[in-house]
């Protein structure tokens, strides 16, 4: 600490200097008044009174001196914590309101930098990295890309450093009688090096094993599996890992923190594109561009935009198009940012965290607001203070600097304890989403230099919006006024009450609009919770069966999957059991494909595309699927048979308009099958989607031995599983079903986003009110203790306790009032944010701006009556007397 007194002795130092100085003056013009005849005690108080205040000329005179600003923040922070050590009270309340809106803000910034912005530990250059998606002009959303076109995209790009092709996969782990989820990742053989990620032991890909039916299956494993699994085995590399039965050379080990490219997931193992067949059925999709299954990435070289780069690869398209009209005409392709990522969990929170940003912004200023109206009630208890210090000689300025000077001490404390609660929250999202798949979520935020820097921002700005007009306030002070009169021309005169009004009218307008959003999350979540997805949610359990991973052949998975279904269906209990490709709601993506209809002719720049879900027999009445005109499918309905669809009515009516389908044909890449039924449309992966054309086909014409199993069965989970265990293990006690759970279970989970807005919205909303409650208590209260003479001459003329409550609690409701008509301004903007979040509920629903009228006014009547109280209990002859 040798360089803090080298600093005080500098100080002292100057300070002396500076009375040397004007002593010098002083006697200076005394003698000067001496020469001209005055006596010397006259001449030195011409000389003091002609000279001025000595403080104040010295705080000019440090107006220019460089070491005023270190001497005066010395002398302010010791002030200002003299004075939050001597007012605890008002020091916690204080800090406790600003950690929560710091640390809310920081929380949130914190899940945006580490979910939307900088979503993959360890890779470098993400601000170069974007994602890459499929279009089929014509239709909505994204999809994905087949191989060959992202070779041939590979090779026509100049402006790209790296293409990175990707795909979340998984494995099955067999844990006694259940099976659980382990998630992977398919990747082309540049993965590693193009996102600058190097294993720590061993290597990554090499560019032979990106193709190849019969490659050697390779695999670079996780530092949590290495650790885990193989106990940190030092001579991994060149071991096997069983991935979906198939033995795996370990070639690498990733780094630690190193999780993949996939928002969410904390993958386990990576595989070349290779191995595509062995996570896929056995399906080989890297040789047909109709096979549509990429998920991937660009890195764009330095100084590259996104906008030049889609132009190239938008052209390369076209190009594709007219090279092969059969499975590309309509494809296109497009870019995005990685807080815009269409197929991970990036762009399903991308709402949710815009609301999350908005909300938490709205509680910093209603924390801001009551934090100034606390600075605002405690800067007139020190009225005299500020008098005395202006009669003095200080400045304006000086006093508005100690008051920032304190404000910025308070949240500079805030915006520590802010963090630290931000640290707790970074993985809070994760606890409102469930597991998808069986594999839980990982969804944590990031506090980098970034995060750290935007919140040293926030406490900043908070600082000046709550700090900066008290001070001001507090420093205009009627001097000569004040001296007279302790009462008049003071912060927190009647004058000045305009002030906390308005404060208080912001907090409650903000306070009504996050209720507001509030109640219509709430009244949308209740809505998907009673809607039907236009299948059966109660009654019907579902699991998934994969004999893939355990080594079945094509013909050994039908039989095992008849034989499972026959004798689940004698179980007492089971109505009726059904396997599916898909089950709806899951979190694998449908099979898409080109699809041509007998009579309807596309546009010529268009290729229509349906999805389709591969069905056993029973799965509509399992499913509780109603059948419009037709029948469904049978055991006849097999390898050998004509095939055979099923659509649903929203194809129906696209392609066949008022016709009945059922006898017509369609062509589904290239093979063309008969229509035999038409079922109700559903939802199939989330109830806010938009209606597309779908349609079914036997399971066993296209078969996978990778299925869901549906029960219908008035059982619960727990009750069923262990017959379904039994059932199983009868038939192979290597094979283990996944998760069991209810279909309005599986409906619920993909909520997740709207869970998170609800939670967000109803935790900060009522914080909001809290708060805002506080501070409107804090103005009425102050209204009551200036207005005590008032009330006085009030009672002394007749007026009763009655009068006196109405009076009091008309003030209160009146700010109440003017601030729900001005929220409900802002909460129809905040409303239309939400409209992703929304089912079957209207941005402006009645009910919502009632619930949260409702709230804030007896919110807003609790906090009035109190001082309303107050006000009753005065005392006429001791009021009228002070």
């Amino acid at each position: 600490m040798g360089w803090l007194r080298r600093l005080q002795r500098t100080l002292s130092r100057t300070e002396d200097d500076l009375d040397e100085e004007m002593r010098f003056h002083l006697d200076e013009r005394t003698d000067e008044y001496v020469r001209r005849g005055m006596t010397e005690d006259d001449a030195r108080h011409v000389a003091l009174r002609r000279f001025g205040s000595a403080t104040l000329i010295k705080e000019r005179t440090r107006d220019v001196d460089v070491l005023r600003w270190v001497r005066d923040l010395r002398q302010d922070l010791g002030y200002a914590l003299r004075m939050l050590r001597h007012n605890p009270g008002f020091s916690l309340l204080a800090v406790l309101c600003l950690t929560l809106g710091i640390g809310a803000n920081a929380a949130v910034f914190s899940w945006i930098e580490g979910i939307l912005l900088r979503p993959y530990p360890l890779v470098v250059d993400q601000d170069r990295l974007f994602a890459v998606a499929g279009t089929n002009r014509g239709a909505l959303g994204t999809d994905d890309v087949s191989w060959p076109d992202f070779l041939d995209f590979q090779r026509g790009s100049t402006l790209v450093d790296a293409f990175i092709a990707e795909k979340i996969t998984g494995t099955t782990l067999s844990n006694g009688d259940r099976a659980e989820r382990t998630s992977g990742s398919i990747v082309s053989a540049n993965y590693f090096d193009a996102i600058g990620v190097h294993p720590v032991l061993g290597r990554g890909f090499e560019p032979a094993e990106n193709v190849g039916r019969n490659a050697h299956p390779v695999t670079v494993i996780s530092y949590q599996m290495w650790q885990e699994r193989f106990r940190g085995d030092a001579a991994i590399i060149g071991k096997t890992q069983v991935l979906n039965g198939l033995p795996h050379t370990i070639v690498g080990v990733a780094p630690r923190g190193f999780y993949g490219t996939f928002v969410g997931y904390a993958f386990q193992f990576w595989v070349p594109a290779s191995m595509q067949p062995q996570f896929d059925a056995g399906k080989y999709k890297l040789e047909d561009r109709g096979q549509r299954w990429i998920e991937g990435f660009v890195r764009l070289k330095p100084g590259v935009t996104i906008q030049q780069a889609q132009a190239e690869m938008s052209a390369v398209a076209v190009r594709l198009e007219a090279d092969y009209p059969e499975t590309n005409r309509g494809r296109g392709v497009r870019l995005f940012p990685l807080w815009q990522t269409p197929f991970n969990n990036a762009g399903a929170l991308l709402p949710t965290l815009g609301i999350a940003l908005a909300v938490v912004s709205a509680v910093l200023l209603i924390a801001c607001a009551n934090v100034g109206n606390l600075l605002l009630v405690r800067a007139f208890a020190r009225q005299h203070e500020m008098t005395v210090r202006l009669a003095i000689g200080a400045g304006r300025g000086r006093l508005v600097k100690q008051m920032l000077t304190e404000g910025l001490l308070l949240s500079t404390i805030a915006a520590a304890g802010g963090l630290v609660v931000a640290n707790w929250g970074r993985d809070a999202l994760a606890l409102l989403v469930p597991p998808r798949g069986g594999v839980a979520l990982r969804l944590p935020g990031e506090l980098d230099w970034r995060v750290l820097a935007l919140s040293a921002t926030v406490c900043l700005v908070s600082t000046l919006l709550f700090g900066l007009v008290p001070a001001i306030l507090a420093s205009n002070v009627n001097l000569a006024g004040a001296l007279r009169s302790e009462s008049g021309g003071v912060v927190g005169a009647r004058g000045r009450a305009w002030v906390r009004s308005t404060l208080v009218l912001a907090q409650m307008s903000l306070s009504f609009a996050l209720l507001v959003g509030a109640g219509i999350l709430i009244k949308s979540m209740l809505a998907i919770r009673n809607a039907s997805p236009g299948f059966s949610t109660q009654g019907v359990l579902t699991t998934s069966i994969d004999l893939f991973t355990a080594g079945y052949d094509i013909q050994r998975a039908k039989i095992f999957q008849d034989e499972l279904v026959d004798r689940l269906q004698v179980i007492g209990g089971v109505d009726s059991v059904a396997f599916s490709r898909m089950t709806p709601f899951s979190y694998r993506s449908y099979a898409s494909a080109p699809i041509a209809v007998d009579g309807y002719d596309a546009p010529p720049d268009q290729q229509p595309t349906a999805d389709y879900n591969e069905v056993s027999p029973g799965f509509f009445a399992t499913m509780g699927i109603p059948l419009l005109s037709g029948r469904e499918f049978t055991r006849a309905d097999n390898e050998t048979a004509a095939l055979v669809a099923v659509v649903d009515e929203t194809m129906a009516t696209q392609f066949w308009r008022d016709a009945d389908p059922v006898g017509r044909r369609m062509q589904v890449k290239s093979r063309w099958m008969q229509v035999v039924g038409v079922a109700r449309a559903a939802k199939y992966r989330n109830l806010l989607e938009t209606a597309k054309p779908f349609f079914y086909v036997p399971l066993r014409q296209n078969f996978s031995a990778v299925a869901g199993l549906q029960i219908r069965t008035p059982q619960s989970t727990a009750a069923l599983a262990p017959a379904l265990v039994r059932e199983i293990h009868a038939l192979d006690a290597n094979v283990a079903p996944g998760e069991l759970l209810t279909m309005r279970e599986q409906v619920t989970r993909t909520t997740a986003s709207q869970r998170i807005a609800v939670t967000i919205l109803g935790v900060f909303g009522s914080l909001a009110v809290l708060l805002a409650a506080i501070g409107l208590y804090g103005v009425m209260a102050s209204t009551v203790s200036q207005s005590a003479r008032e009330f006085a001459l009030r009672m002394a003329l007749g007026a009763g306790t009655s009068d006196l409550l109405r009076l009091v609690l008309s003030k209160g409701l009146a700010l109440t009032a003017g601030g729900a008509a001005l929220g409900a301004a802002a909460a129809l903007e905040l409303t239309r944010l939400m409209g992703y979040l929304l089912y079957n509920v209207s941005p402006r629903d009645p009910w919502a701006f009632g619930s949260a009228f409702a709230v804030i006014a007896v919110a807003s009547l609790a906090a009035c009556l109190v001082p309303a109280w107050r006000a009753t209990r005065t005392d006429p002859l001791q009021a009228l007397r002070a």
